[in-house]
């Protein structure tokens, strides 16, 4: 089929939990880690807000080819289990296709499963083969970022705003990051995007970890993407995001991380990452007054 109307089915099991899998499927951080459907395809994120009415924007670029652009739109998302987004695909402001994509998780603390049915209506020739060779490679990217991905949330009995303030604060952050025991000292702080945060933590035995944060953004109240590196200007360690979400008068505070490898994901986890990111969280709960 070279155009008209097509139901695509796709689906995948991936080793991760359910709710780090809806995490690697639906932050802008991570969807940007997967995005890019292969090595000679650049994905570059123009918008991203993921909540119901919300849009993201992408340019996939090939060098010698115009940009494609992509605009999804979130209609529907129910936590660790479906996703609904409308979806429209244009090149130098003509629309090649538009789609209904409906994304439906299911599975285990051990293993997950996404089962994606795209409805598509092709206004140019090949979408559909476009679409089968794009969504069997996104979902295999996703498939390896969820197996990578580290996901700590904690609910603080605190209004999301005192809660953002505690962590958008270069006089507070320093004080309570970093698991118990552990301290901040601080080279440079800019909490903003583009900003960055330049510090050593220190733990309780003397041995001093260099730490270089780097701010891709900051919205507002809502979230935060950030690079972490080895030191200043190091090798990258991971991607990472947190979101603050409002739930019954507390906070929702979850934090992902994908790590750069699937090695440095399994020595994290080796090491107790999970455990000392919910004391980190702890300290935050701790400073804003919450039990």
């Amino acid at each position: 089929m070279s155009d008209g109307f097509a139901t695509l089915s796709f689906e995948r099991r991936v080793k991760a939990p359910v709710a780090t899998l809806w995490q690697a499927w639906t932050a802008p951080t991570a969807r940007a880690v997967w995005a890019s459907p292969a090595p000679s395809v650049t994905v570059e994120f123009l918008e991203a807000d993921t909540r119901v009415g919300g849009r993201e924007v992408s340019l996939c670029k090939v060098s010698g080819e115009p940009d494609m652009r992509c605009e999804a739109g979130w209609l529907a998302l129910e936590p660790g289990r479906r996703s609904v987004n409308y979806e429209v695909i244009s090149q130098e402001g003509v629309t090649h296709s538009a789609s209904l994509v409906t994304a439906e998780i299911s599975g285990t603390e051990a293993e997950s499963r996404i089962a994606v049915t795209v409805q598509l209506s092709s206004l140019a020739k090949n979408m559909e083969d476009g679409y089968r060779q794009g969504f069997d490679a996104g979902l295999a990217n996703l498939a390896g970022v969820a197996e990578r991905t580290m996901v700590i949330s904690r609910t603080i009995a605190a209004p999301r705003d005192l809660v953002w303030g505690a962590w958008l604060n270069p006089e507070s952050l320093p004080r309570w990051w970093g698991p118990d025991g552990f301290s901040c000292r601080t080279q440079r702080i800019d909490l903003r995007t583009g900003g960055e945060w330049v510090f050593d933590m220190i733990g309780p035995d003397g041995t001093v970890y260099p730490n270089h944060h780097l701010y891709r953004e900051v919205r507002n109240g809502d979230r935060i993407g950030y690079t972490l590196l080895w030191g200043e200007n190091g090798p990258k360690h991971a991607d990472a995001w947190v979101l603050f979400e409002d739930e019954d008068g507390a906070t929702r505070v979850t934090l992902g991380m994908v790590m750069n490898t699937q090695a440095e994901f399994e020595t994290a986890k080796g090491f107790g990452a999970v455990e000392l990111g919910l004391q980190t969280l702890g300290k935050l709960a701790r400073i804003v007054g919450a039990p």
